[in-house]
C-alpha cells in the first residue's frame, strides 16, 4: 500500500539530526554533542504548577487558543521582554514551536508560493513546506556570518515570494540579526504580500545584547513563534506560542484547532507558572552557556579549526571541517565517532549549505565538553 500513500510523503527523510543521534545512541562511552535539548532541569515551581494541576483535576479541553490567562501572561512577557504588543486574542498556544511552525506553513503557502530560508538552517521546516506544496528557496549565507539580511534577500525575492522565514537566533549557527539587519530587512518587504515568519525560539538565550524581533518593525507581516522549551527547559512539556496581528491569527487558530484542539492543559498550567513566576528562569542557565560558549571557542580555534564564528545565542557552534575530508560532513563525524567516540551533527543535516561544516551542542555539562573536546583534538592530531 505504500504507493497509495502521498508521494509528498514518501520523498520525506527522516531529520537528519535525529538520524545521527540514533545510530550513535546507546553506544557505550559515548560523548554525545549533537541533541540541541537544555541539559538543566525544569525549574521546581514550573514543575509543581504542573502537579498541581493534576491533583486539581484540571485535565480537560481548553479553550481552542489556550487558557486565557496564558495568553495574557505570554502577552505580558512579550511585551516586558522584547517591545512587541499582542492582546491574548493574537496568541495561540501550540503543542510546542513545532507545531506552531506547521500551522503557520500550512495557513500561509499553496501551491506554487516560494519560502525564502538561510542556509545553513534548522530542518523542520523544509519538509512542511513541500507539503503544502511550496517551494523552498535556500539563500547561501556561509559566507555572510550565517546572517540572511536584506542585501541578500534582494537578489531571491521573486512574485512567487510568499514567505521569509527568519529563525534567529539560529539553530545550527547561534547567530543573530543587529536591530539594524532587522529594520532594513522590514524595510524591504513592507507592503508586499510576504509574510515573514519569525522563529524566536532562543530568544532568552542571547550573550552579548537583548533579543530583538522583525515584529518590532514590522508588525502587519509577521508572525512571531516562539516557546518555552529552550527557555525555561521544558521541551518534553511541549509549548509553543503563536502571535500574529488578529486578521492572520484567526486564520491560524483554525488550522490550530483541527490539528489539535488545544496544547495539553497541565502543560498549559506549567507555562503560566514559567511566565508569570519565572521571567528571569533562564538567567542561571544563559550564563553557563555563555561560559561554556567562551571555554569551546577557545578549543576549537586552539585546535586550528577555520574561520570558527562566537555565536550570539542558543547553544551551538557551526564549525567547517577539515580540509583531509573535502567537504564530507558525515565522512568526518562518521570518523570522529569511530575512533573516538565523541558525536557531533553532520553539516549536511541543515541543508547543502551546511555541507563541509559540523555542529557541536554545548548544552551538556562542562565535565563532558572537556571530554568531548579532548577527544576531538586528539582525533585531529591522528592524522
Amino acid at each position: 500500500m505504500e504507493e497509495k500513500m502521498n508521494p509528498r510523503v514518501l520523498e520525506l527523510q527522516l531529520s537528519g539530526i535525529r538520524r545521527f543521534f540514533n545510530m550513535v545512541a546507546g553506544t557505550e562511552g559515548m560523548i554525545s554533542l549533537t541533541i540541541g535539548q537544555p541539559d538543566f532541569p525544569t525549574p521546581l515551581h514550573v514543575k509543581d504548577a504542573g502537579k498541581r494541576a493534576i491533583d486539581e483535576n484540571f485535565t480537560s479541553y481548553t479553550h481552542n487558543a489556550g487558557m486565557v490567562e496564558l495568553r495574557k501572561a505570554a502577552s505580558d512577557f512579550m511585551k516586558e521582554k522584547y517591545r512587541l504588543d499582542y492582546d491574548e486574542d493574537e496568541v495561540i498556544i501550540t503543542s510546542g514551536a513545532s507545531q506552531g511552525i506547521d500551522v503557520t506553513l500550512r495557513s500561509i503557502l499553496v501551491e506554487g508560493n516560494e519560502c525564502i530560508l538561510p542556509g545553513p538552517v534548522y530542518p523542520g521546516y523544509e519538509p512542511i513546506i513541500k507539503l503544502s506544496g511550496a517551494k523552498p528557496i535556500h539563500i547561501d549565507t556561509t559566507s555572510n556570518g550565517f546572517k540572511l539580511d536584506a542585501s541578500l534577500l534582494k537578489t531571491a525575492i521573486t512574485s512567487k515570494t510568499k514567505c521569509i522565514i527568519l529563525p534567529y537566533p539560529s539553530n545550527p549557527t547561534g547567530v543573530s540579526l543587529t536591530a539594524e539587519e532587522l529594520e532594513e530587512i522590514a524595510e524591504l518587504v513592507r507592503g508586499r504580500g510576504i509574510f515573514v515568519v519569525a522563529d524566536e525560539i532562543y530568544s532568552e538565550l542571547t550573550f552579548d545584547r537583548s533579543h530583538r524581533s522583525i515584529a518590532e518593525f514590522l508588525r502587519d507581516q509577521t508572525i512571531v513563534i516562539n516557546g518555552l522549551s529552550k527557555s525555561h527547559s521544558m521541551t518534553g512539556w511541549r509549548i509553543g506560542m503563536v502571535m500574529a496581528p488578529k486578521a492572520i491569527s484567526q486564520h491560524l487558530l483554525k488550522v490550530h484547532q483541527y490539528n489539535v484542539s488545544s496544547a495539553t492543559s497541565v502543560s498549559q498550567k506549567a507555562a503560566l507558572a514559567a511566565l508569570t513566576k519565572g521571567k528571569d528562569d533562564a538567567i542561571p542557565m544563559k550564563d553557563a552557556y555563555r561560559k561554556r560558549r567562551e571555554y569551546v571557542y577557545e578549543r576549537l580555534v586552539g585546535m586550528g579549526f577555520r574561520n570558527v564564528i562566537k555565536p550570539d545565542g542558543a547553544f551551538y557552534y557551526f564549525v567547517e571541517i577539515p580540509e583531509r575530508f573535502n567537504g564530507d560532513s558525515f565522512a568526518f563525524c562518521l570518523e570522529l565517532v569511530q575512533k573516538e567516540k565523541v558525536a557531533v551533527v553532520p553539516g549536511e543535516a541543515f541543508s547543502v549549505m551546511g555541507e563541509g561544516y559540523f555542529r557541536l551542542s554545548y548544552a551538556c555539562s562542562m565535565e563532558e565538553l572537556e571530554e568531548g573536546l579532548d577527544r576531538m583534538e586528539n582525533f585531529l592530531a591522528s592524522f
